[in-house]
């Protein structure tokens, strides 16, 4: 058996804690945002676990690798593509609900055998006395990786490019029309109902330069297209006041 101190104990119950906390919010939450926040808060939390068991290339390779770069890029491609809640409910291949239930719960099996099966009869050494065994924990992680789980190894890491080809192609959205070309933009913006060139500056005259002010055009009659669309809506334009245009134009005169 291996003592474990005070300090110890304080910080796996916290993780362990959090850890739970943040699977249960991301199987729970409604919103692919915060499940996806969640998921960090339970990477953060595990790689604590490793940095705490003498294992800090994993827990460093956690952080970085999967909570800095996997899964910030998850967080960002869910942003700005979006995520419907309806799309949820379309299934593209039939049956794909209950195959997914009989996975996750083969899964759970085999966790579940595999833990009992490397705690059974086999006393605790901790993660020291393995990094002696090969010069360092990344030294340790290269041997285990490169002789007895290089099948595994290999069979994630085809999982893992499957997973990206399959995120670009749920990502993808067809174009059902051809883009338009930098013509047809043109004739749309000068052919449509908006203003096709740049508006009038608002308040261009004499003394003013409020925003609600209306420009005035060569002929001297103000214009409403310097305002702002919001200030048209509610009626907030003000006036002109025409002494100030006369004065303006008296001295202009001398």
């Amino acid at each position: 058996m291996i003592d474990t101190n005070t300090g110890e104990a304080v910080v796996f119950w916290i993780c362990a804690i959090l850890s739970v906390l943040g699977a249960v919010g991301l199987i729970t939450s409604r919103k692919a945002v915060h499940s996806a926040l969640w998921m960090a808060l339970t990477m953060v939390t595990l790689a604590v676990l490793y940095i705490a068991n003498a294992a800090p290339f994993l827990g460093m390779v956690q952080i970085i690798v999967y909570t800095g770069a996997v899964m910030m890029l998850f967080l960002f491609v869910i942003m700005v593509v979006g995520v419907d809640a309806s799309d949820s409910l379309i299934e593209t291949i039939k049956g794909q609900r209950w195959a997914a239930v009989l996975l996750g719960a083969a899964l759970m099996l085999i966790m579940v055998w595999g833990l009992g099966s490397a705690l059974a009869g086999i006393p605790a050494t901790g993660l020291e006395f393995a990094n002696r065994q090969d010069g360092g924990n990344v030294q340790g992680i290269a041997h285990l990786i490169f002789t007895d789980y290089l099948v595994v190894f290999e069979v994630t890491s085809a999982l893992l490019i499957t997973a990206a080809l399959g995120a670009m192609v749920l990502a993808h959205r067809e174009h059902w029309k051809p883009k338009p070309t930098q013509e047809e933009l043109s004739k749309a913006r000068f052919l449509g109902e908006e203003h096709p060139g740049n508006r009038p500056n608002p308040g261009i005259y004499a003394r003013h330069n409020a925003v609600d002010t209306p420009a005035l055009l060569p002929d001297g009659t103000p214009t409403e297209l310097s305002i702002p669309g919001p200030l048209r809506a509610r009626g907030d334009i003000a006036p002109v006041d025409i002494e100030d245009v006369h004065a303006i134009e008296e001295a202009d005169s001398l």
